[in-house]
Order: C-alpha cells, then sequence, then structure tokens
C-alpha cells in the first residue's frame, strides 16, 4: 500500500504532525512501537506555557510562539486544558524585584492580546496564596495553564484518524529504503509499505531512526532528564507557584491528582533509557519545596515520581538548564523527502506540526494553506467548562459529582457519544476498577487504542494512581477479559 506520507513516532510531534497532514488531505501511515505517548510526551510537566525563565536565555521568539500557542490551545481543548493562575513569591529570591516585574511586564506584551489575566504584584488580601509560603508578601501573580499531556497527544491522534490517518500502536519502522519517487518500508507487523515522504519523529530516538535509515542529521539532539515527584497536599486551593531556588533554577508546585506536583530537573543524560529519578533528585525537589512552603517534606512524603527524557536540540549552551526548548527541522530531499525533528514540547507541538507541513507540503504537491489554526480538538467544542459540567451531571446524575468531573475533562462532548444510549449505573456495565467501567474501556480500546490495563489507567486515565495493587491486579484481569 502506498501512502503520502509515513510517520515514525506517536508522541506530540508525531501525532500533531499527523493531525495537520490528513487535515490537509494526505493519506497518513503513524507507527508507534509502544503506546501513543507512553514516553517524553506523558513525563512532562503537564503545563501550557510561554516559558517565562526562557526570557532569561533572551529567547523572545520560542516565549512569544508558545504563548500565541496557549492562548489557542485553551479555547481549542478546555475540557483537558485549563488556566491557571501562577504565584511567583520575591521573598529572599535570588533575581531582584525589577527584573522580574520587567520580565513579567515582557511576557504580558510578548503574548499579545490573551484571555487569560495579566500579570499582578501579590496583595496583603490574597490570603490564599501567601499563607502557604514562609516568607512575607513580596512576590507576583501571572497566568498559564495546566494540561493532560497524554491526553492532549491522543487527540492530536484522534483528530488525524477522523481524517483518514491510520494509527498503529506497538508497530515499528524496522527498515525504509528510497526507491525512485518514493519510501519501501518495513513495520515489525509484517507489512511492507511505501511512501511519498517519511517523517522521523522519534523524539529521544532521532538519531537511532536515522542510524537506521543508514543516514545522518546534520542537527544534533541533547537528551536532558526531567523529573517530578508527587506529595500529599502542600497547600489548599487551585493556584501553583513557581519558586526560585538559591542555585538559580526554577521549579513549580502544582495541584496535580489531588496532591502537588514538584518538578522539574535539568539533569544530562547519555541515553533515553535513562529516564528514571534518583535519589538525589527527590532530596533536590524536597529541598526546594522545603525552602518557600510552611509544610515541610522528607522523600518518604513522595506517594508518586516520574521523569521524562527531552530530546533538545543542543545548541551548544554549557548547562542543561540553558538548552533551547525550540525546534529544528531538518529536511533531507536527496531523493523521496525525510523530515527529522529535533526538540519541541508540548506547547509548541500544533504550531511545529503546521511548520513541519510548511516545509514537506511543497515537496508533495500541497497548495492548501495550514487549516489546524482554527480548529477545536475532539471533544473540545465547548463555550464554558462549568456550564457543561452541569449538563453532564443532570443528564447522567449517577455518575456522581467525582466521575462526572473527570470524564467531562477527559471525554469533553464525546461524553454525549459515549453515553448516548446510558440511562442508568448498571447500563455502564462493570465497574474495573476506580469507576473506570466497561463502557469507557471499550471506549478507551475502541477509539483511542488502548491494548493494556497500564494504557487505560496511567495514559487514557490517571485512575491507576489512586488504586492499591491488589485493585490494581483487578482490573487487569477484568480488562484481558473484556479485550
Amino acid at each position: 500500500m502506498t501512502y503520502d506520507l509515513l510517520i515514525a513516532g506517536g508522541g506530540i510531534n508525531g501525532c500533531a504532525i499527523a493531525r495537520e497532514a490528513s487535515l490537509l488531505g494526505l493519506k497518513v501511515l503513524l507507527v508507534e512501537r509502544d503506546d501513543l505517548a507512553s514516553h517524553t510526551s506523558s513525563a512532562s510537566t503537564k503545563l501550557i506555557h510561554g516559558g517565562l525563565r526562557y526570557l532569561e536565555y533572551y529567547d523572545f521568539r520560542l516565549v512569544a510562539e508558545a504563548l500565541r500557542e496557549r492562548e489557542l490551545l485553551v479555547h481549542a481543548a478546555p475540557h483537558i486544558i485549563r488556566p491557571l493562575r501562577f504565584v511567583l513569591p520575591q521573598e529572599n529570591a535570588v533575581r531582584p524585584w525589577w527584573m522580574v516585574r520587567i520580565g513579567l511586564y515582557l511576557y504580558d506584551m510578548l503574548g499579545g492580546k490573551m484571555s487569560l489575566p495579566r500579570s499582578r504584584g501579590l496583595r496583603a488580601s490574597d490570603k490564599d496564596y501567601i499563607s502557604p509560603l514562609k516568607g512575607g508578601t513580596s512576590g507576583f501573580v501571572y497566568s498559564d495553564a495546566q494540561v493532560d499531556d497524554s491526553r492532549l497527544t491522543l487527540l492530536n491522534a484522534v483528530d488525524a484518524h477522523a481524517n483518514g490517518a491510520e494509527i498503529c500502536t506497538r508497530v515499528s519502522l524496522d527498515s525504509a529504503r528510497r526507491e525512485g519517487d518514493h519510501w519501501t518500508a518495513t513495520l515489525s507487523d509484517g507489512r511492507t509499505v511505501q511512501a511519498r515522504a517519511l517523517v522521523n519523529a522519534a523524539g529521544p530516538w532521532v538519531h537511532l531512526m536515522l542510524n537506521r535509515l543508514g543516514l545522518n542529521g546534520k542537527a544534533n539532539v541533547r537528551l536532558v532528564k526531567g523529573s517530578h515527584i508527587v506529595v500529599p497536599k502542600l497547600y489548599e486551593g487551585d493556584h501553583a507557584y513557581i519558586l526560585q531556588l538559591p542555585d538559580r533554577r526554577i521549579i513549580f508546585a502544582i495541584p496535580w491528582q489531588g496532591g502537588t506536583e514538584i518538578g522539574t530537573t535539568d539533569i544530562p543524560v547519555d541515553a533515553p533509557e535513562d529516564a528514571k529519578i534518583t535519589d538525589d533528585e527527590i532530596a533536590y525537589l524536597c529541598e526546594g519545596a522545603n525552602h518557600h512552603f510552611v509544610r515541610q517534606i522528607t522523600p518518604a512524603d513522595v506517594t508518586y515520581k516520574w521523569s521524562g527524557v527531552r530530546p533538545l536540540y543542543d545548541d551548544g549552551a554549557s548547562e542543561a538548564k540553558a538548552v533551547t526548548r525550540d525546534y529544528v527541522l531538518e529536511l533531507d530531499t536527496n531523493g523521496p523527502p525525510l523530515l527529522s525533528v529535533f526538540g519541541g514540547k508540548i506547547t509548541t507541538g500544533r504550531h511545529l506540526a503546521e511548520d513541519a507541513m510548511g516545509k514537506l507540503g511543497p515537496e508533495l504537491g500541497l497548495k492548501r494553506r495550514p487549516v489546524s489554526r482554527a480548529r477545536v480538538f475532539p471533544g473540545g467544542a465547548i463555550a464554558d467548562f462549568d456550564q457543561f459540567l452541569a449538563q453532564v451531571r443532570a443528564t447522567w446524575p449517577f455518575l456522581g459529582d467525582d466521575r462526572s468531573l473527570r470524564m467531562a475533562h477527559a471525554y469533553g462532548t464525546m461524553l454525549g457519544d459515549m453515553l448516548d444510549s446510558v440511562t442508568d449505573e448498571a447500563s455502564m456495565g462493570a465497574d474495573l476498577g476506580g469507576g473506570l467501567t466497561e463502557i469507557e474501556a471499550r471506549w478507551m480500546r475502541d477509539r483511542e487504542w488502548a491494548r493494556t490495563a497500564e494504557d487505560a489507567l496511567m495514559r487514557r486515565s490517571k485512575i491507576g494512581l489512586h488504586l492499591s495493587d491488589k485493585q490494581r491486579s483487578a482490573f487487569e484481569k477484568g480488562w484481558n477479559a473484556l479485550t
């Protein structure tokens, strides 16, 4: 079979390119050797943000681009992306007040016309913001957004599939060679396919993929590990903190899954397989939080942890924290085109895809302009999330408040399709664990490429975080019987 585009890699970049290409009318095949978003794209800090700290490195273009994307995304996927207020304490800070104030003014200005509130100083009346902190009332408040990173990746694939793309998980690109005006590729499922163009979106494995193709890329990737921990709530409220540490790094403290997420580190690593948090990193993150919060924590308080290896474009920076979060798209036209993706991040995935098709489009005879900029993600046609949630609770009262909230966030308006024939709890089927019933499990299997219990519990949902080992084992048995 011949495709216009074969994409290797089911992270945010690969799935976003599949979406953009399919919207442009191309016949697309995406292959992912594991699960969608199974590596870096589910191991982020889970923010849609401009990157306030990048201003220190004069990366103004990247910040402006990311802020424009933030504005697009909060409206395109309001079910999985929500605005978040950040508190930036200034007590005992390593950067002077005037520098931070100027930086925040610039942050607001680079964002242009925004729907999110602009920055301001902390006020004595901000009791909820100030009371969790050790220091005084000096500081600032600004806006960014929080995202379910694995579901954003997934929704790109869902939209691509709805527009004709073929999405294959647990399938790898074993080899490919140029033959005339097309690539001939061998896949791990035994198929041999042809494609007019190939996209290498293998993330941390981008160079390994090039080696598999017998090619060398001009750009280099620098692998940087970012680790996170979750502890019981350090404060009440749905706001977040951005904390300056004595070594001039910053970490975030963010409400997440009933606790507080703290991260991230920046540790150079040699291989993608090194994405494992160390005891030193856990101690560092605890120390950083203790520097600011009244509630003190130790490594024994950590309830969950994760690390992701970010494939950053190597710009020659001496420190990992200074390496650019920008991306480079390398187009090889020595025969049928090959596009290799170096770098990128969750926030700029859509924009990267637009740029990718801007490079590949002329090679494939495309004349249409990119179209995803004005398109909402599946389930995202929601004007007001609170009103939508109230409607969900009124339509399916048997879901209960907590499950209604979880499912409204996960599926948005797609929930109407899933529960179209459901009239009571019994119609949902058996509860496999944590309120995830048979009808939802089938949706994950049939519509979202979930193939294992882990896919369902940790990437399609985060229910696995709240189950005991015994409950997870019972869920796996129920899942296997269902599938």
